[in-house]
């Protein structure tokens, strides 16, 4: 294993207070991504690293001498997926194509990790445009297994401990699958709730920023500085959020094993005075994981229109497939899609609010990572929230056949203050696992 512990929360107090130097820190960084990165290849290259987050440190010491005025994130490094556009760096976006067809503005996500005092620690490794041609990073827990994707270096990375905050994107499950293979903290926000301009789009309509971090408190302190019109919740003794799980063929498209550990978290939490509800939910779920990848296709095809007519020679097997198929999706069908995102969006709301339940819960994935390095894994169990936008938060939850498993939370639009808030105390029970 060449996983490290690295809470986001105490190392961003330590820096904004000074109780550890920048530099010092950054040196120390850079030792170990110069250590373990050859080894796990969850970071792209880049020879002048070291020198240029010095450089970095400089200018914010520089700008914020006085503790008491430095910003939350003050000289946190973040490792950001090369989908998003980084002034300092080229974007490549993991693919042959030439990067400057899909050069552009920094990305706003990124803009505002600068704000508030946040680095770029560096351009993590993406799948193919974001689908399922997998780069060469791996599993930090078994460098035989995948990270998952397609944010596979940004989950690899947290895990790594070569950076405590990553960014990633998911269309389908790219934040929340990785994140719960790598045995990290993924959450996506509610649809937009992170601004997505500055990427290689896959799906305008779907694609969601989404972070990695190793603790429930570090994502609450990140979330709040990047997410819009963030609100601090503050929650009593008795605000214990009534869970509930989606019955029927969506719940068993997760592998058995991953099923008796997901049954096992129940029973912790159940224990724990949490009350479960089993619901028949997502009874067309094979019909949703259709049409969403219809939808995400067709898409992806227009994005690329121009690109792929040019360089069509250059987009591996699986990328050019899903172009192919996109191309077979009609403008009147895309709209049709659309709306019935917001059509499931209100289906789950509604029978969320009759059943009384707060938080959806899930396993964060079909079952542990798969061996290898040819696929990313399966991403269905994710699939139906990023659908409807909801938030999701995975965390992690024990192992499976000596790999991390997670628990997937999934609350309302538009919740994810109470979500987060929610998460550390379910995420202390489930990690006991």
């Amino acid at each position: 294993m060449l996983t490290q512990p690295a809470s986001l929360a105490e190392l961003a107090d330590r820096l904004r207070r000074g109780d550890l130097d920048l530099h010092t820190y950054i040196d120390t960084l850079c030792d170990r991504i110069e250590q373990v990165d050859p080894q796990v290849q969850a970071f792209l290259p880049e020879p002048a690293r070291r020198a240029r987050l010095h450089a970095a440190a400089d200018e914010l010491l520089a700008t914020f001498p006085d503790p008491d005025d430095r910003p939350f994130l003050f000289g946190v490094p973040a490792g950001v997926k090369d989908i998003f556009h980084v002034k300092e760096f080229v974007t490549y976006a993991g693919t042959a194509v030439p990067p400057e067809e899909f050069a552009g503005e920094e990305a706003v996500s990124v803009r505002r990790l600068r704000d508030a005092g946040g680095l770029v620690a560096g351009k993590t490794v993406t799948t193919e445009f974001a689908f399922f041609e997998p780069g060469p990073t791996r599993n930090p827990h078994n460098l035989a297994h995948t990270p998952g994707g397609s944010s596979s270096g940004s989950a690899a990375a947290v895990a790594a401990g070569l950076c405590p905050l990553a960014f990633g994107t998911q269309t389908i499950g790219s934040v929340i699958r990785p994140a719960a293979f790598c045995g990290v903290v993924g959450f996506k926000p509610t649809l937009h709730r992170i601004p997505s301009a500055g990427l290689v789009y896959f799906s305008r309509t779907l694609d969601q920023i989404g972070l990695f971090t190793q603790d429930v408190a570090g994502m609450a302190l990140a979330a709040a500085t990047l997410c819009d019109d963030w609100e601090e919740v503050s929650l009593s003794e008795d605000d214990i959020p009534v869970l509930g799980v989606a019955d029927g063929p969506y719940l068993r498209q997760a592998t058995p094993d991953a099923l008796a550990a997901f049954q096992r978290q129940l029973v912790r939490l159940e224990a724990e005075g949490f009350t479960v509800w089993h619901v028949p939910t997502l009874l067309d779920i094979e019909e949703v994981n259709r049409w969403h990848r219809r939808l995400v296709f067709g898409e992806f095809a227009r994005e690329h229109a121009q690109m792929y007519a040019r360089y069509r020679q250059l987009y591996r097997p699986r990328t050019a497939e899903i172009i192919e198929l996109g191309k077979q999706v009609s403008d009147a069908e895309l709209n049709d899609l659309r709306g019935a995102c917001i059509e499931l969006r209100d289906r789950l709301e509604k029978q969320m609010q009759q059943a009384g339940i707060d938080l959806w819960v899930a396993p964060a994935a079909l079952g542990p990572a798969p061996a290898g390095l040819q696929s990313t894994g399966d991403p269905n169990m994710n699939l139906p929230w990023t659908t409807v936008g909801f938030p999701a938060l995975t965390a992690p939850a024990g192992r499976v056949n000596g790999l991390p498993v997670g628990l997937q939370l999934v609350a309302r639009f538009s919740d994810d203050e109470l979500l987060l808030a929610w998460a550390e105390e379910i995420a202390a029970i489930v990690g006991e696992e």
